[in-house]
């Protein structure tokens, strides 16, 4: 998936792909104001993940708030990831797509795992966040 706002980035020498922005990732405003919305307080940690885990599903009804939620999910996820694991980054594929890189090297595709919840609630954020930060 290629996300726009982060730009046509390339890949650096040798090619390593470049970091993000983490800030810039954790805006996710759409996933921010239905939680709000809910009563839900996303403060970037574990717990946060499983109140998301408990809103009702309303957004399912919409297409279009239903694809950028899912890709708020995943960034959101990533950034939790990314602040609470020792060493995981952020960093951006060639195609343009944000993944968490652990320092075990493995990569973990957040947006598309957020999407996969968002639309059905499978697996968990919580659950995914678990297997993440244990690998």
């Amino acid at each position: 998936m290629n996300i726009p706002f982060l730009g046509n980035r390339h890949t650096k020498a040798g090619g390593v792909p470049p970091t993000a922005d983490p800030d810039l990732l954790a805006e996710c405003e759409v996933l921010r104001a239905q939680a709000a919305e809910e009563g839900v307080v996303l403060d970037d940690t574990p717990a946060s993940l499983e109140a998301l885990d408990q809103l009702i599903p309303r957004w399912r009804d919409d297409e279009e708030t239903l694809t950028w939620l899912g890709t708020d999910a995943g960034l959101y996820l990533g950034t939790v990831l990314i602040r609470t694991v020792p060493g995981a980054r952020w960093e951006i594929r060639a195609d343009g797509e944000p993944v968490v890189r652990l320092t075990s090297g493995r990569e973990f595709e957040v947006v598309e795992a957020g999407h996969d919840w968002a639309a059905s609630g499978v697996p968990e954020l919580s659950q995914l966040y678990a297997e993440v930060a244990e690998a």
